[in-house]
């Protein structure tokens, strides 16, 4: 990254995602301070933006994308065509990196000037606490360099991972999704801790934390969901007990079901329906 506009990230959209990515990189180091820069039609979005994270705001789209080399769309799929109007007709090249749920590349590139370099982003709500799951796709113009930008940016506030396009509406109906489905999760494990006599507060933190605990476990270990619940059911136990309850309720199928419905839904929004 050489000149001023190569080394400057900028946030096109001031939102909870932008301002939890920004502040991961931020404090990772990756970029400076100084060196992120935001711009949103909400002055009260903006104003949190540059507060929360130290970032830097600026006057309109067009100023930020002079002067920064990657853009983040960070706005709602309704808001692309909008945001992305004023920068029509500049005529240099930047990489824009999209948050925009369900916007395909194909369109994203239709509204960006031809210099533009495009890579589709699928985040989910735990970057906000710099334990996100992304998952990224390049679009026609997007080059290995401009992957290796966006894993680094994504890797501030988690984890990443590159898949075809076609994929992107399958991981938004597990990991897009699937923090809402843990919430539930995690509510219902503790009401029944409050059903069987705990205190409601305790009942929250140990059931979140027996989510949280259990999923670093997994990814840890790297050992398959499978082994590590027998490693709990012990032969007529209280475990055994609760999961022949689970799967007489049809829970598994049932989460597996969600994350169907759920894909279907992306692929309808990203057909405009």
């Amino acid at each position: 990254m050489g000149d001023e506009a190569e080394s400057c990230l900028g946030f096109l959209g001031a939102g909870r995602m932008a301002a939890a990515l920004a502040g991961g990189v931020i404090r990772s180091g990756a970029w400076g301070a100084g060196r992120v820069l935001a711009t949103d039609v909400s002055p009260e979005a903006l104003g949190r933006f540059t507060a929360g994270t130290g970032g830097a705001r600026v006057g309109s789209p067009m100023e930020l994308v002079e002067r920064c080399g990657v853009i983040v769309l960070a706005v709602k799929p309704g808001q692309v065509a909008d945001a992305l109007a004023p920068v029509a007709g500049f005529a240099g090249g930047r990489l824009l990196v999209s948050l925009a749920a369900g916007v395909t590349l194909a369109r994203l590139e239709a509204l960006v000037p031809a210099g533009f370099r495009v890579i589709r982003v699928m985040p989910n709500t735990p970057a906000l606490v710099g334990a996100g799951a992304s998952a990224y796709s390049l679009g026609e113009r997007a080059t290995e360099a401009d992957a290796s930008v966006a894993e680094r940016l994504l890797g501030c506030v988690g984890m990443a991972v590159r898949v075809p396009e076609g994929q992107l509406d399958a991981v938004t109906g597990l990991s897009g999704s699937g923090p809402a489905y843990l919430c539930l999760v995690i509510e219902a494990l503790a009401d029944g801790g409050v059903a069987a006599g705990l205190p409601r507060a305790l009942a929250q933190r140990l059931a979140a934390q027996t989510v949280l605990g259990t999923g670093r476990l997994v990814v840890e270990t790297g050992e398959h969901p499978a082994r590590l619940k027998d490693e709990v059911a012990s032969p007529a136990g209280t475990t055994v007990e609760g999961l022949k309850v689970l799967e007489g309720r049809g829970v598994r199928s049932a989460f597996i079901d969600a994350v169907a419905a759920a894909t279907r839904r992306s692929r309808e929004l990203g057909q405009g329906k």
